[in-house]
């Protein structure tokens, strides 16, 4: 556990909520790519898990939780959340949005719940990795513990390997 100055707004929620974490910490590099995260952590691709906001053409917000050496397939997140079609937000409206810089959105703790969508592998994985809410932090926890603090539906919403839907 983080010493309470160290604490993000994340971490607070999760102790509210009393459900257990370990938080890790890494030098804050904005250029780090989630391949190079999951390295320093020494934990496979699988386990670390990036969120991204998106917008569908209605104007509804989606989160989505993929893990980081993936690809978020714009059309299966749309069919998921049941919309048209659903665009990528622009960076510069993330903050205002979620209350979260590029490369340190959680899912938890946004300034509003959107609802929220985790590629099956999350439910699959018995501990996942998410960012903490701020560039050079991430939690661990389990992934039955972050879908008590997010109502979370799990889709397949990955780019395929072979590309075909």
């Amino acid at each position: 556990m983080a010493k309470d100055k160290d604490k993000t707004n994340v971490m607070r929620i999760l102790d509210g909520k009393k459900i257990s974490y370990e938080s890790h910490t890494y030098d804050a590099d904005p250029t780090l790519t989630g391949e190079q995260i999951a390295d320093i952590l020494g934990e496979p691709v699988e386990h670390v898990f990036k969120t991204l906001v998106t917008v569908a053409k209605s104007g509804e917000h989606y989160v989505f939780i993929v893990p980081v050496a993936e690809e978020l397939d714009l059309k299966k997140a749309a069919k998921a959340a049941g919309e048209k079609s659903i665009d990528m937000i622009k960076q510069k409206e993330l903050l205002p949005l979620t209350g979260y810089v590029h490369g340190g959105c959680s899912p938890i703790g946004m300034k509003k719940q959107f609802q929220t969508f985790a590629h099956v592998s999350a439910k699959q994985t018995e501990r996942i990795y998410v960012s903490a809410g701020r560039v050079g932090a991430q939690i661990e926890l389990a992934s039955s513990d972050l879908a008590k603090v997010v109502r979370i539906a799990y889709a397949d919403i990955i780019v395929s390997e072979d590309g075909n839907e």
